[in-house]
């Protein structure tokens, strides 16, 4: 197994085999946020250097793929704001007032399932890094969504994200993975994302009725779907938690030591 990074701007073709690949690998729902409208498309066109694929080059498989833009930062936790959403559009007005970026801010980090269970989280969040690095930022931001967080939706995110096991680590397998690379539990969100849609798009993402209004708990949701049928509307704001990793100017990382050694950057590789 020979695995590179490669960037959209350097085989933007690999794109087309994302729906595939990544099928399943996210609740249905998740693919329907409202940000997505207005900037989804946009992130290819105007930050092709940003997103990236962990590709197979002896299979000519994408294994993973990590999805990111700079965003402006100061540092604090207050400006960290209050997630997803926020960062997504905070970037796209950055870049439109020629702001300087201070981070860079993972939008999404995924693992085929025929990949999976194999350590390569740690390889693209890594990777992820490097993309930083390329770019001259010092920090990498992650609004990450917890793994564990559908079992508990009536928690607040703020007490979930403090959940630790017997041995000090973090509860949920996703917090406790960025934490083992480097990384820093900063805040968390109750807003990390909107999702509407109408009731029969609800019904259809979950499996679910909706007889009436009310506040409902549903498969692989973190929080509760709110239902108002005068309206035909279905509301939901996914809750993520805040976390920084620091990337280091001569390349390396405590969690580069994890990395396998066949997992390369393209020397070919554009630059942001």
């Amino acid at each position: 197994m020979a695995l590179v990074v490669v960037t959209h701007a350097e085989r933007p073709e690999l794109w087309d085999r994302m729906p595939e690949r990544f099928a399943g690998i996210v609740p249905e729902y998740n693919l329907h946020g409202d940000v997505n409208d207005t900037y989804w498309n946009r992130l290819f066109e105007e930050f092709p250097d940003y997103q990236f694929v962990l590709y197979d080059d002896v299979r000519e498989l994408v294994a993973g793929a990590g999805r990111s833009l700079p965003r402006t930062w100061d540092g604090t936790a207050a400006d960290l704001g209050p997630g997803l959403d926020d960062s997504i559009a905070r970037a796209f007005a950055d870049r439109a007032a020629g702001r300087t970026a201070g981070a860079l801010c993972a939008l999404g980090i995924e693992v085929a399932e025929d990949y999976q269970r194999k350590g390569f989280s740690t390889v693209l969040l890594d990777a992820m890094r490097q993309v930083a690095r390329w770019a001259a930022l010092e920090t990498v931001l992650v609004p990450v969504r917890p793994t564990w967080k559908d079992r508990y939706p009536l928690v607040p995110i703020e007490r979930y994200a403090g959940w630790r096991r017997a041995d000090g680590a973090p509860l949920d397998p996703w917090i406790r993975t960025q934490v083992g690379a480097g990384g820093t539990i900063a805040g968390a969100s109750e807003r990390s994302s909107r999702i509407t849609g109408t009731v029969a798009e609800w019904e259809r993402w979950t499996g679910l009725a909706f007889p009436e209004d009310g506040d409902y708990v549903f498969p692989g949701g973190l929080s509760t779907l709110r239902i108002e049928r005068a309206r035909d509307l279905g509301s939901y704001w996914e809750p993520g938690v805040w976390i920084t990793h620091p990337v280091e100017a001569d390349g390396t990382s405590e969690a580069v030591s994890e990395v396998p050694p066949e997992v390369t950057p393209d020397p070919t590789a554009p630059r942001p």
